[in-house]
C-alpha cells in the first residue's frame, strides 16, 4: 500500500533525512586511506545517538542474520549493504559507498553518497559523476502525474549512454514509517509505466551503476552485494517528495561538499 504523507508528516520526515545528511558529512571527515570502516561504523552511530535517534540499520532483516552495522560500507565492487569490519582498511583509490538511516520521533530517513578514498582513476570519478547526475535525472522525473517508469527510464538511458550497468536486482523504495514502503523505484524501465506519482509521495530513489555488467552476487554473509564481474559500482541516494511540478529533496549533500569539497560535485547541486 502506498501512503500519501501529509504536510507534518512530510516536516518529520525531513528531520530524519537531514540528521542522516548531517551523519554523512560527519562520517566524511574520517574517509582517508588507513581507516577501518568499523571506525567509520562507530563515528556514524555515536552521532545519531548524540541526536536522539535510532539508527535503522541495525538489527534489521531477518532472526538470526540481522544486520550489524549502523552504516551499510560498500567499497569499489561493493554495490550495497558492506558490512563494516575492523579487518577493512580503506585504501588510496578505492570507492566507497556509505549508506545511513535513521528513525527519529517515528518516521526514517535513509540515503547514500559513494566517496573517493584520495586520489582515482578518471575512469572512476567519471562513474561516481555520471551516477550522481542520473540520480538528479530521475529525481526531475518525480512529479505528480508521471509514472515510476519515467523515473527509472531516465536514471537508466543517461548512465547506459556512458556504457555502464544498471543494476536490475536492487531497487529504490517508499519510505515513511515504515524503512521500506510501497512502491519499489527500480533504476531500470520503460516511460509511463508503473505506479502512479502523487503529490505526498515519498521516495528514496537510489541509482545503484556499475563499470560493467549490472549483474550481482550476494556474498555468504548474507547481506554484502557484490558486481559479478568484480568491477567497480557507485551508490547515490536521496529522500524525496512528489510534488506538483518539481519534486522536493528533502535530503542534502550539501554537508558533504562542504567537508570534502569533492571534484565530482562541481556542477551539481540539490535542484
Amino acid at each position: 500500500m502506498i501512503f500519501l504523507k501529509s504536510e507534518s508528516e512530510i516536516e518529520k520526515m525531513r528531520t530524519s533525512a537531514q540528521l542522516v545528511s548531517r551523519t554523512l558529512a560527519e562520517v566524511a571527515k574520517h574517509i582517508e586511506p588507513g581507516v577501518t570502516t568499523a571506525k567509520l561504523d562507530r563515528v556514524a552511530d555515536d552521532f545519531i545517538g548524540k541526536h536522539n535517534a535510532r539508527p535503522a540499520f541495525k538489527g534489521y532483516g531477518p532472526k538470526g542474520n540481522e544486520f550489524p552495522g549502523t552504516l551499510c560500507i560498500s567499497v569499489n565492487e561493493e554495490v550495497v549493504h558492506g558490512i563494516p569490519s575492523e579487518k577493512r582498511k580503506l585504501n588510496e583509490g578505492d570507492i566507497v559507498s556509505i549508506d545511513c538511516g535513521v528513525e527519529k520521533n517515528g518516521y526514517y530517513g535513509d540515503h547514500a553518497y559513494t566517496f573517493a578514498v584520495g586520489e582515482c582513476e578518471t575512469e572512476t570519478i567519471q562513474l561516481l559523476r555520471t551516477t550522481l547526475e542520473s540520480l538528479y535525472k530521475g529525481i526531475d522525473q518525480a512529479i505528480h502525474g508521471n509514472k515510476i517508469g519515467d523515473i527509472a527510464y531516465a536514471v537508466q538511458t543517461h548512465c547506459e549512454a556512458e556504457g555502464y550497468g544498471v543494476v536490475r536486482d536492487l531497487v529504490g523504495h517508499g519510505l515513511g514509517k515504515s524503512l521500506h514502503e510501497d512502491p519499489s523505484v527500480p533504476n531500470f524501465g520503460k516511460p509511463g509505466r508503473g505506479s502512479r506519482l502523487r503529490s505526498g509521495m515519498t521516495l528514496a530513489v537510489e541509482p545503484m551503476i556499475t563499470m560493467g555488467s549490472y549483474e550481482v552476487q550476494t556474498l555468504e554473509d548474507g547481506w554484502t552485494v557484490v558486481t559479478a564481474d568484480k568491477q567497480k559500482a557507485a551508490h547515490f541516494e536521496h529522500d524525496i517528495v512528489v510534488r506538483e511540478g518539481k519534486a522536493e529533496i528533502l535530503s542534502t549533500f550539501d554537508y558533504i561538499r562542504e567537508i570534502t569539497k569533492n571534484r565530482i560535485n562541481a556542477d551539481i547541486s540539490d535542484g
